[in-house]
This record gives C-alpha cells, sequence and structure tokens, in this order.
C-alpha cells in the first residue's frame, strides 16, 4: 500500500530528529580521561608531614604550611630521618652535644640531594623539620639542632599542630 504525502514527509521529519540523539562515545572518553589526568597533576601541591602515632605534636598558632624538607621525627624511644631510626633517645642523652649518627644521617641526605639533581645552591639553603614529641625534654631537642646546624641543615623547622578556631 502506498502512504499518503503526508504520511510520508512525517517518516522523514521523524527519521531526521532520531539522528540528533546519538552520542559520540570516543569524544567523551577523551574529555574524562584529560579531566583525570588534569585532577591527578593539581592534586599533588599539597605537603603533608609523615604520619606518626607515636608522636604528640605541640599545638600553636602557626599559620604556615609545610615545605619539602628533610624530616627527623623524634619521640620518647627513638630518632627517625626520613623513615630510617639513626639512634636511641637513651644513648644521646647521655652523650655530648653532636649526636654523630644523626650528622652521619644529615650527611647522606645532603650527598643522596645533590645526586638527585638539586643545584649546589638548593643544597646550599637546606631546610630541615623537626617532629618532636612535646613530651621530650628541651636538652634533648637542643642536641638535635645543634647536630643540624653542624651539618649545614641552618633553616629549622618546627612541626606543631595547629590550634582549632585560630585563622592566621
Amino acid at each position: 500500500m502506498k502512504m499518503s504525502r503526508r504520511a510520508q514527509r512525517m517518516d522523514r521529519h521523524h527519521k531526521r530528529k532520531r539522528l540528533l540523539g546519538e552520542l559520540n562515545m570516543v569524544s567523551l572518553m577523551d574529555i574524562f580521561t584529560i579531566l583525570v589526568f588534569f585532577l591527578l597533576v593539581n592534586s599533588s601541591d599539597v605537603e603533608t608531614l609523615p604520619s606518626t602515632k607515636s608522636v604528640r605534636l605541640p599545638d600553636s598558632v602557626a599559620s604556615m604550611p609545610p615545605r619539602q624538607t628533610v624530616v627527623v621525627v623524634v619521640n620518647d624511644q627513638d630518632i627517625v630521618v626520613q623513615g630510617r631510626r639513626v639512634a636511641s633517645v637513651d644513648a644521646v642523652l647521655g652523650g655530648g652535644d653532636l649526636i654523630e649518627p644523626l650528622r652521619t644521617e644529615l650527611d647522606y641526605q645532603t650527598r643522596k640531594a645533590l645526586g638527585g639533581g638539586q643545584s649546589r645552591e638548593e643544597a646550599e639553603a637546606r631546610e630541615i623539620t623537626i617532629m618532636g614529641d612535646k613530651e621530650i625534654p628541651y636538652k634533648l631537642l637542643k642536641k638535635i639542632m645543634v647536630t643540624c646546624v653542624s651539618a649545614k641543615y641552618e633553616n629549622i623547622s618546627l612541626a606543631v599542630v595547629r590550634k582549632a578556631g585560630d585563622k592566621g
């Protein structure tokens, strides 16, 4: 049976409208892939200090965020540099002002930074962050700081927990 002109026209019209509803999945996947890479690259701007349960940091109103530095973690038992245990607190408290195992490890960290592509100027401006438990004696903290200065780490930062409610 032959279709009327009006029926043919309506059929053509419906076929045209149906073609507009298609999505190109390849382009959509490309857009989402670019979005994922963008988010991955830009999410790495946050610097965090290593989390240790054995160290309770003191509270402070400091507002400066941490920077990428060598980290010395001190609790009531051990001194740890970049995740490597270098000395026990009991052995250090009985000795002199300089902590030799700590100085040796800091010298190693300097050589490693120079071998890792850091320029001489960047290595000269060495920074170190001390994460000391709030219960450690001041005498121990002073020995660690003297050792850091003797190893040419003269820009020393102390890690603290920002007090709640303070905005800087």
